[in-house]
């Protein structure tokens, strides 16, 4: 079973990089019906995995994609605009449904209730907060060699390098250790 990370700094970003590898290698983590029902659980949206059918895996990446083209750019670029256009459209669409439904329960805990499309709203609301916001110029993409994550470089003086030290900057800092061992 792929594990999910959630080290963006935001939902629609980290659903964003369930695709890895975008340049070369890509490995799609929503595979099946069942890995987007897991994943709205793992993000915290739900609390219970909704019911989740082949039309509504589509409909969640094709929220994952505009999401990201909307983050890098990349669609104003390729298109003059139109493919933006509808990328915003879309991701306005979603956001625009109601989101998941949350109370504190008797024992002061939060419950997080509701369908795939409130999961879907509660993330491409948090996506427009942030491209639409302050700290849309936060927005970085991995420096690792083959990452492509994206996240809010919330750092001192916006000197993050990559997505997660743990994994790409530990690979980045040790490449480099073993590069200047040879020299």
């Amino acid at each position: 079973m792929t594990s999910f990370t959630f080290i963006s700094g935001n939902l629609g970003l980290d659903l964003a990089g369930t695709l890895q590898h975008r340049r070369a290698d890509r490995r799609d983590l929503l595979r099946e019906p069942a890995d987007l029902a897991r994943w709205t659980v793992e993000a915290g949206i739900l609390d219970v995995p909704p019911a989740v059918g082949a039309d509504d895996l589509v409909a969640g990446k094709t929220l994952r994609e505009a999401i990201y083209r909307l983050a890098v750019g990349d669609a104003v670029d390729r298109l003059g605009g139109a493919m933006a256009a509808d990328d915003r459209l879309l991701v306005n669409r979603v956001a625009a449904g109601p989101p998941a439904s949350v109370l504190l329960n008797d024992a002061g805990r939060v419950e997080s209730s509701g369908d795939l499309a409130a999961a879907l709203s509660t993330v491409a609301r948090e996506a427009v907060q942030l491209l639409g916001g302050p700290r849309a110029v936060q927005i970085k993409e991995c420096g690792g060699e083959v990452c492509t994550r994206l996240y809010v470089d919330t750092s001192r003086g916006s000197s993050r390098r990559w997505c997660d030290m743990h994994e790409c900057g530990n690979r980045a800092k040790a490449a480099g250790f073993r590069a200047r061992q040879r020299a």
